[in-house]
């Protein structure tokens, strides 16, 4: 019985390193009122974590994706937001998120900044 738990244990380990390893991370710096990274293409179906450093702003910022066009608060991508609001100089990351193919945006309400493209193809 204790090998069939350990061999459990092994397999489940694995999957959760190998769904650890399949997402990317991507980068963003804020500045005052503006991402660095002006566009953004990524891939359907493929999981990433957004990581954003506050890079000189002087006050608390945030991250939103949302759909083209819909980006009153009903509509963000609540896995996408930060993990906390982030002062001058921390970086924070978002939880894993799955997009569908399409055209997102992606902005920070509090900075404020504009809203930059996203594309998933």
């Amino acid at each position: 019985m204790k090998r069939v738990l350990y061999i459990i244990a092994l397999v489940a380990g694995g999957l959760f390193s190998q769904n650890l390893m399949a997402q990317e991370v991507v980068k963003l710096d804020q500045t005052t009122g503006e991402f660095t990274q002006q566009e953004l293409t990524l891939k359907a179906g493929e999981t990433y974590v957004f990581e954003v450093t506050n890079s000189g702003v002087d006050h608390e910022v945030g991250f939103v994706v949302a759909p083209k066009g819909q980006t009153d608060q009903e509509h963000h991508i609540p896995e996408a937001y930060l993990a906390k609001t982030i002062t001058d100089g921390e970086t924070a990351s978002s939880q894993q998120v799955t997009l569908e193919k399409g055209e997102y945006v992606y902005f920070c309400p509090l900075n404020p900044t504009p809203q930059y493209s996203l594309i998933v193809e």
